[in-house]
């Protein structure tokens, strides 16, 4: 199977299948999997993660590392292993194997990350991003630019891509590469990928930026441990990303999680979705600001960008500001109501908490995460741990380009061997 035909397979069949199981996926597809999330594993330990004979994995290895995807990493000895000849050996993915990268679009800075095939950095770049919509062609102007940037510095061209990973705020289709809507874009229902992958000439996968945080993390960060998180992006906006049995998850349509657009308050506070009431109109950047301008006595003196606006209010809170507390104070609130929300619904064995507003500890006082506890549904167990991960704005991109990574692989491994 191609790339566009794993781009464009619809979830639900075909190699990129994120089902709870991930069962239906071609078994070498499995085994090079855990063998990028481990960094290097044991034959003996991937028999035993996916549950099937030493003989099988000993051949999809073999597969594997004649198709130049993995190579054998000889490790040391452990201090009590007195055994001579051969040193122990494990499988680790083969860097040189092929390039990727990601993009990230946001409102105030665009992002670009050239990975190798065993998800390290190579080049980045980022440029400045205008605080206002674009049309579609901007847009795609702007992720041009910063893709030759990052590409410029690694010294390649996009020919050396196996594909381009995007990321971006907004109700996006992964399945059909479309953004329903965007506050980056003046137009709805926009079908960037097919545009984008015009644009460059490379194979475009495209996804909420979310989801590109919580792919971050699963591949290079907390979860590579753990088979069910949840991520929450703190930023202009509200996130949301859902890892189940070590796959993250879209919902039927690849539409879900959207928890910023949860509903909170009937008539509430405008959304800058256009509806009203949602949970990230009363905790992201943007309404911060809307009540910082009152508490801070500003109206509509002078044009001041949004993070001095929000470094202001910070600024006012810690100094004692009762107007510029009770603003975080409720933002906090609002917050421990979504945490709880998403523990009530799904149980996740941890939350990570995302973005770089999160040095604003307001957000994540003691208190809003004893505010949370209080609202999830008492069982007698302890409530799963809330952990901190101020990541800096290449953590996106990083996302971006392991979705892509995932496309590459999915599409070069669709092919599925007779088990031994």
């Amino acid at each position: 199977m191609d790339l566009e035909s794993v781009i464009s397979a619809p979830q639900g069949c075909g190699p990129l299948v994120t089902s709870p199981s991930g069962g239906t996926r071609p078994l070498r597809q499995q085994v090079f999997e855990r063998v990028r999330a481990a960094g290097l594993s044991p034959r003996v330990d991937l028999a035993r993660e996916l549950g099937i004979s030493p003989a099988s994995v000993t051949a999809l290895a073999a597969e594997l590392i004649d198709a130049g995807f993995i190579e054998e990493v000889a490790t040391p000895r452990r201090d009590n292993d007195t055994a001579r000849g051969r040193p122990p050996v494990a499988l680790g993915v083969r860097a040189q194997a092929g390039l990727v990268a990601g993009i990230k679009l946001s409102d105030h800075r665009h992002t670009a990350v050239v990975l190798d095939f065993a998800g390290e950095p190579v080049a980045e770049a980022s440029f400045d991003a205008p605080a206002f919509q674009l049309d579609p062609s901007q847009l795609l102007t702007a992720a041009e630019s910063v893709l030759d940037a990052a590409l410029a510095q690694a010294g390649r061209d996009r020919a050396d891509l196996g594909a381009v990973g995007l990321g971006l705020p907004g109700v996006v289709d992964h399945r059909t590469g479309r953004v329903h809507w965007s506050p980056l874009i003046q137009d709805r229902d926009v079908p960037l990928q097919r545009m984008l992958a015009d644009r460059l000439g490379r194979p475009v996968v495209i996804d909420n930026d979310a989801n590109l945080v919580t792919l971050a993390e699963l591949w290079f960060g907390a979860g590579r441990e753990l088979a069910d998180f949840a991520v929450v992006t703190i930023e202009h906006g509200l996130g949301m990303g859902l890892v189940l049995n070590h796959h993250l998850y879209r919902g039927a349509e690849g539409l879900g999680l959207e928890i910023g657009h949860t509903k909170v308050q009937l008539d509430g506070a405008l959304c800058r979705c256009g509806q009203r009431g949602c949970l990230e109109a009363y905790v992201a950047d943007y309404a911060l600001i809307r009540e910082a301008r009152t508490a801070l006595n500003l109206g509509n003196r002078g044009v001041k960008s949004a993070q001095v606006l929000l470094e202001s209010l910070y600024d006012h809170a810690k100094a004692g500001n009762q107007s510029a507390r009770a603003i975080f104070h409720r933002a906090g609130r609002y917050l421990a109501l979504g945490l709880a929300n998403i523990v009530n619904l799904f149980d996740p064995s941890l939350i990570l908490l995302s973005g770089e507003r999160l040095r604003y500890d307001y957000l994540y006082a003691e208190e809003v995460l004893t505010e949370m506890q209080s609202m999830i549904v008492h069982t007698g167990r302890p409530p799963p741990k809330v952990e901190i991960h101020a990541w800096g704005g290449f953590i996106w991109a990083r996302g971006a380009a392991a979705l892509a990574l995932e496309a590459t692989t999915a599409a070069a491994l669709a092919a599925e061997p007779v088990p031994a």
